[in-house]
């Protein structure tokens, strides 16, 4: 998976971006089909901002989270990517289903008649 890294009125620190590199491994870890992942780090007064992007096969999905302190808010952001990838890959598989087979219900049988 390929991760950019943006930073808007902040410093993209090494620790840093450790961090959510180790962060994003957990996505991967549910849902191997993530090709890229574009994230923002921004500060806005006393509000950290953390907004990502990723590309899955055919959709894209967007997060974000504000915190007081960068960390939780990066926290904040894996844990909404996480819940809308496994939704998204749930909703995939339900998709393939049975492949179109209807169930067969049959009539219970009379029970006033002697077989």
């Amino acid at each position: 998976m390929q991760i950019n890294l943006t930073g808007r009125h902040v410093d993209i620190t090494e620790p840093l971006k450790g961090y959510v590199d180790s962060k994003f491994d957990r996505l991967a870890r549910h849902f191997d089909d993530v090709i890229n992942a574009h994230v923002i780090l921004s500060v806005e007064k006393l509000r950290q901002k953390a907004e990502a992007t990723i590309h899955v096969n055919g959709a894209n999905v967007f997060a974000d989270a504000v915190h007081e302190d960068m960390y939780a808010a990066i926290d904040g952001l894996i844990d909404k990517l996480d819940r809308q990838v496994i939704k998204y890959k749930e909703k995939r598989q339900s998709h393939r289903g049975n492949g179109g087979a209807r169930a067969v219900i049959e009539p219970p049988p009379d029970e006033g008649q002697q077989p």
